[in-house]
């Protein structure tokens, strides 16, 4: 995980062949998690902010939101309920 000067924690999700990049992210302070892409640098390199339902609502099954869905997989793999 990295973390940048404004206190959130990234774990990087999906970097797609043309540059443009997904990561999960995390405030520290607040404890609120979101998706953060990181546009490249032809598309304005520009950075985004996206609510989890809203990036998982939207448009087909793409790559970065099959990694997220495996990711969140791992989280519950194993695990039975009491």
């Amino acid at each position: 995980m990295k973390e940048n000067r404004m206190s959130v924690e990234t774990r990087e999700l999906y970097s797609s062949a043309n540059g443009d990049r997904w990561f999960l992210a995390r405030e520290a302070v607040t404890g609120r998690v979101f998706i953060k892409h990181e546009a490249n640098v032809p598309s304005g390199g520009e950075e985004t902010d996206i609510d989890i339902g809203a990036f998982l609502s939207r448009g087909p099954r793409n790559p970065e939101h099959q990694a997220l869905l495996r990711l969140i997989g791992t989280l519950v793999k194993g695990r039975t309920d009491a």
